[in-house]
């Protein structure tokens, strides 16, 4: 899908090109967002704000980086941007809001049991490890790839890969004792 893409990019194709991307890209986009926001509406937000960054800068795509990795650093850097809008507003502090997020953050009841269970309690860890599990379990990337969208060493992904599944399976374990 990325060679076509550059392909529509190389031939001056820029609104074939366009659609492609959000075509390919645009559920992804979304759950990485979601990942780092953990707001449904903020999430799509966020997601729609890529999409017209993209859009903007599609023609300036040099190829330098694959480019699935420079769309995830675009999707991370604004969803980390708008985090960090929503921290400094405090809007989390209202009640009626936090309850509202809550709510939409409830996993989807078309999944199953044990996926709802695990995604839920993904949800629950820190944001490095959340988005490094969502990166390489749901999106099924490579480590190399993960490290270079969240511009961090290698090392390190696999660091925050190896303490997010001890702590999934200690909650997940205990989460087993409590059904049984």
């Amino acid at each position: 899908m990325d060679a076509a893409i550059i392909e529509s990019l190389k031939a001056g194709q820029s609104q074939a090109a366009f659609e492609a991307v959000v075509a390919g890209y645009r559920r992804r986009v979304f759950g990485l967002a979601y990942s780092i926001v953990r707001d449904r509406a903020t999430a799509e937000d966020v997601a729609q704000e890529v999409f017209v960054k993209l859009w903007k800068a599609l023609d300036g795509y040099d190829g330098r980086a694959k480019l699935s990795t420079w769309i995830y650093a675009i999707a991370r850097n604004t969803a980390v941007s708008e985090l960090r809008k929503r921290r400094a507003s405090g809007s989390l502090s209202n009640p009626s809001v936090l309850a509202e997020a809550e709510a939409a953050s409830a996993v989807d009841d078309s999944i199953g049991a044990d996926d709802a269970t695990l995604w839920r309690a993904v949800a629950t860890l820190p944001a490095l490890q959340r988005q490094v599990v969502t990166l390489y379990y749901q999106d099924e990337r490579p480590v190399d790839e993960v490290a270079a969208m969240l511009g961090l060493p290698v090392n390190t992904v696999k660091t925050h890969l190896h303490r997010a599944r001890a702590r999934l399976a200690t909650e997940l374990g205990a989460a087993g004792e409590d059904a049984a």
